[in-house]
């Protein structure tokens, strides 16, 4: 395993050189292949011109562009000069660009357009330069970046300069900082290291199949997308950048990719797609159809409780339904990897009846990010478990506390100028605290149950961890994400949002017409519907648990709207304040 992460270029090089495609996007409708030495040449020629520009070892260096092959490029070449990545979220908000950029004082930034940098420029030009802002496309008045990449060719100095400054990174330095996208507070600057990210690839590279094709539609800014690419280069995978968010799914159809990482509001729609697909149906078929689908729901993914009649159904309901499933995806899918939120646990039971079991990790960015992982080469899946601890990490649960305790190379090397918050996120011995609470199992399979600083208490004074119930209640299949809440106050209640696509689905196998969501809500029998799946929740809760009360909204969370984190997790702050009047009523 390469030791800095630029030197996956020169691992592939030697492994995989003979491949005409590293990374591929599509252009007018057309994929467009970019084989690894046009990646290395590239990625040169980015240092080179970064050099030529007076970045050196140690300055920051902003990223703000799309996901793309020149995400990749711009990365490396950043890297192997000694300069530090920092990767800044598109839909970031102003004033979290303003703290990021007045934090770390990046000498250069590459920004995606001349319209995202007219609307952020009075941010960004007090702190770099206008000849230091480089724009993907072409812009009036700033330096493109093909412009920007000629400065630095053709000249043997800047080459012996680029050989000089690589020789000289070691694999402790710090290769990027990332800001937290921060549920509460102010984001905090993790610094990670070229050894950090590659000795938790070296985890994840061994538990999961080897592939030849994915597809990549998330975020490069976060780092288990970009985690996760250095995977595949090191493993020899071809990269393939969805045209789109909205085209994921048409996009694994058409490469008939093998694999792709996505969040679990993807593979939602990807089983609401299937269900609807068998509704289509007629007859026998469609009894077929949903007694395979029932039987995947209930799967038994741990292979404890099979028999030879259990495996006679499995076997009869691959035969007629799930092979044709695989073969609306494509047909080529060998796994999924999920991150970003906890997914439900039918939906792990049902992709991995069918034949396309999901890899789900748990980790935060402070560990480079993986903690624990599903172990897909070993077949080792329990549904509602975020899989085993890395097994290059010590993982413990503190006994007082509950809270998930973290020691290893992976973990960051501590926040950026913040030698305070870094003091206060170790233990004497070592250990990381990652702010969740937890438990491990007799298989050694990790659960979740929470946050340590989202817990509330009640006016009873009896404590509510809200995220254990909200995971709980997004087992709905009606049910999208909720908000627990009910400090100070006699008992717990939230505010639910429906899964909108599979209400409306059920009210029309009801017979149930609506003009709007409103009016869809409005309906007795639904808010029903909705009500049961919260009282079978509750059923599973201790008596000061349960939710007593819900409003559903008609409107879903966003990141755009400030209410989900980049990551997707919910801003508690925002929603309350955003819905401070409904709150109220829950409780009066």
């Amino acid at each position: 395993m390469p030791q800095r992460i630029f030197d996956l270029l020169a691992y592939y090089t030697t492994h995989y050189g003979h491949k005409d495609c590293l990374f591929a996007h599509k252009e007018k409708g057309v994929w467009v292949k970019c084989s690894g030495q046009w990646v290395i040449e590239t990625t040169d020629a980015v240092s080179m011109a970064l050099i030529q520009m007076g970045v050196q070892k140690g300055d920051r260096v902003a990223l703000m562009i799309d996901s793309g092959p020149q995400w990749n490029v711009i990365d490396f070449g950043i890297q192997q000069l000694g300069a530090i990545v920092v990767p800044i979220h598109l839909n970031i908000g102003r004033d979290g660009l303003a703290h990021i950029l007045s934090h770390c004082h990046p000498k250069a930034i590459f920004v995606r357009d001349g319209s995202l940098i007219r609307h952020t420029l009075d941010i960004i030009r007090p702190i770099i330069p206008q000849d230091r802002i480089i724009s993907m496309a072409p812009a009036e008045d700033f330096l493109p970046f093909d412009t920007f990449l000629r400065t630095g060719q053709n000249r043997p100095d800047l080459r012996e300069a680029l050989e000089k400054a690589e020789g000289e990174v070691l694999p402790d330095d710090t290769a990027s900082i990332i800001y937290t996208s921060g549920t509460s507070g102010v984001p905090k600057g993790v610094m990670l290291s070229h050894g950090n990210i590659m000795s938790n690839i070296a985890h994840y590279v061994n538990d999961v199949p080897r592939i030849d094709r994915s597809v990549s539609h998330l975020p490069l800014s976060h780092i288990f997308e970009r985690s996760v690419q250095y995977a595949r280069i090191y493993c020899g995978i071809e990269i393939c950048y969805a045209e789109s968010k909205a085209s994921i799914v048409r996009d694994v159809i058409e490469l008939k990719a093998n694999s792709f990482s996505t969040v679990p509001r993807v593979l939602e729609r990807m089983y609401d797609y299937v269900v609807q697909k068998g509704e289509t149906l007629k007859g026998v078929k469609k009894r077929l159809f949903q007694w395979a689908v029932r039987l995947a729901d209930n799967f038994d993914e741990t292979g404890k409780h099979s028999n030879a009649l259990y495996r006679c159904k499995m076997a009869l309901a691959d035969h007629w339904v799930y092979k044709d499933i695989r073969e609306m995806f494509g047909g080529n899918l060998v796994f999924i990897n999920s991150g970003g939120a906890l997914l439900h646990p039918h939906l792990v039971k049902f992709f991995t009846a069918i034949g396309i079991p999901v890899g789900i990790g748990y980790g935060l960015t402070e560990t480079s990010p993986t903690i624990s992982s599903t172990r897909l080469t070993q077949g080792l899946v329990k549904a509602g478990a975020v899989g085993h601890p890395c097994r290059n990490l010590d993982v413990k649960i503190d006994e007082a506390t509950n809270e998930i305790l973290v020691k290893g190379p992976s973990v960051m090397k501590g926040y950026f100028m913040d030698e305070e918050k870094t003091r206060l996120a170790f233990d004497e011995e070592g250990y990381f605290h990652t702010g969740d609470k937890g438990w491990i199992d007799s298989d050694g399979f990790l659960f979740l149950t929470g946050r340590i600083k989202d817990i509330f208490k009640t006016s009873m004074g009896k404590y509510i961890v809200p995220e254990a119930i909200e995971n709980k209640l997004c087992e709905s299949a009606y049910i999208s994400n909720a908000m627990v809440t009910g400090e100070g106050q006699r008992f717990a209640a939230a505010l639910v949002v429906p899964d909108f696509q599979q209400l409306k689905l059920w009210c029309r196998q009801q017979g149930i017409t609506f003009c709007s969501v409103e009016e869809m809500l409005g309906d007795k029998r639904v808010q029903k519907l909705i009500e049961d799946d919260v009282s079978a929740c509750n059923n599973t809760l201790g008596s000061t648990e349960r939710v007593q009360r819900i409003r559903l909204l008609d409107h879903e969370w966003t990141v755009e709207s400030g209410e989900l984190t980049p990551s997707f997790k919910i801003r508690r702050n925002v929603i309350q304040e955003n819905n401070k009047e409904l709150i109220k009523s829950l409780f009066d």
